[in-house]
């Protein structure tokens, strides 16, 4: 080998190494009945909310389930660590759509969450993980709403 190379191809192979080990978008989990799949987000900013990673090519991620079954969510530390909620859209017995929300879980305070159906919904069919950021704009209200800095979705099929 020629002795030039040595230093280069020390420098690359550190370079890859470096390049395997950075961290990536968190990625959140979405688990009913067996079934399970890792979502990456649709949208994930800074706690500004600017800085914004590019979205995947297709942001939703699919998973079957069966009725009413429950829908087990777990986020990691770097979504955990801001507060967030869960906004679903479910069909009521009537084949109505209905949009919803879980509470607005405080930064630190929790990991996971079971995404139960209301008694009036026959079966959920869109899942949206929402972090907030820190940007805050004016609300419809008078009061403050805080922006989303971070998206996980999900499709449901029967």
């Amino acid at each position: 080998m020629h002795r030039g190379l040595k230093p280069l191809l020390a420098v690359a192979a550190v370079a890859f190494a470096a390049g395997c080990g950075a961290p990536s978008d968190p990625q959140v989990t979405f688990y009913s009945h067996g079934n399970s799949v890792e979502v990456a987000p649709a949208q994930y900013c800074d706690p500004t909310g600017e800085n914004c990673s590019k979205p995947p090519a297709d942001p939703a991620g699919e998973l079957r389930m069966t009725g009413r079954d429950p829908l087990q969510i777990s986020v990691p530390s770097e979504v955990a660590s801001a507060p967030w909620q869960v906004a679903f859209v479910y069909r009521d017995v009537a084949g109505q759509e209905v949009e919803s929300r879980s509470a607005v879980f405080a930064p630190g305070t929790r990991h996971a969450y079971t995404l139960h159906l209301p008694p009036d919904a026959a079966r959920i069919e869109h899942v949206e993980v929402q972090q907030f950021s820190a940007l805050l704009t004016a609300g419809p209200d008078g009061g403050v709403q805080f922006g989303i800095g971070g998206s996980w979705v999900l499709d449901v099929h029967q």
